[in-house]
């Protein structure tokens, strides 16, 4: 069983437990207006720059021993991000859906809850903790899953990134009305990363779809390229978390200059 399959095992698990707990969402926590990740990646300068807060991976582990969510969103806001990116999913990444919420007043930027979501209750549990966007994976998802999900996501006024990693899956979601989709730099078979597989797909995508970039990134020289190439936005988390001056470190990959000192 390879990595993506061992989280979606978990995710059913965690799912149930929703179920059985009778999650109602409440509408306190998602009450405020809803800021518009596409409306953020469609400003200029482009590509965007969605910074992730994201305290451990499955390879790497954790990523910085001063992790604290509200010190990154803070460096982020003044780097220069247009969006966020917070990793909820708790087994393999230490993440925790409740940072949404306590995030959500300290910044105006979009929320992206990046999960692995599979169940239309996770929709509706990423608007009640604060999220203005979530990530959907083709790769876990068949079609008819997926519209289910881009449906009830739209019904709860939430947006949807859509990540694909190769043709096989841009084609399913390009059948879907997904309006952003990103592009995952990653082989998933090899773990290999390469800027070529953004480049390679965005070329099928329509021009009436936004695309982001995600994986693998953290020079400014990389954001020119995808700039030229037609992409939105990117998304980055490692390099960013990792950095010891995080708002110094967005400033140098957005505009090519050391903004330290």
């Amino acid at each position: 069983m390879d990595i993506l399959q061992k989280i979606v095992a978990r995710k059913k698990i965690e799912v149930e437990k929703l179920k059985k707990q009778g999650f109602q969402p409440s509408s306190t926590a998602a009450a405020g207006r809803r800021r518009s990740l596409a409306a953020a990646l469609s400003l200029p300068p482009q590509p965007r720059v969605i910074a992730e807060v994201k305290k451990a991976s499955p390879s790497a582990g954790l990523l910085a021993a001063d992790f604290d969510p509200p010190s990154l969103v803070a460096a982020y806001e003044k780097g220069g991000a247009a969006a966020l990116s917070v990793v909820t999913d708790e087994q393999f990444f230490q993440g925790d859906v409740a940072w949404l919420t306590a995030l959500r007043p300290l910044v105006d930027l979009p929320l992206l809850r990046k999960d692995f979501i599979i169940d239309s209750l996770q929709v509706l549990e990423s608007r009640a903790a604060g999220a203005d966007a979530i990530l959907l994976i083709a790769a876990i998802l068949d079609r008819d899953k997926l519209l289910e999900l881009l449906e009830t996501a739209a019904g709860q006024g939430l947006e949807c990134l859509v990540e694909v990693h190769n043709e096989e899956e841009l084609e399913k979601v390009l059948s879907t009305p997904a309006a952003m989709i990103g592009i995952n730099n990653r082989n998933l078979k090899d773990f290999t990363v390469s800027l070529e597989t953004t480049l390679r797909l965005r070329k099928h995508i329509p021009a009436d779809r936004l695309v982001v970039s995600e994986s693998g990134i953290d020079r400014h020289e990389q954001l020119v390229r995808l700039g030229a190439a037609g992409v939105q936005g990117v998304l980055v988390g490692s390099s960013l978390v990792k950095a010891g001056d995080r708002a110094a470190k967005l400033r140098e990959l957005i505009s090519g200059h050391d903004a330290r000192g």
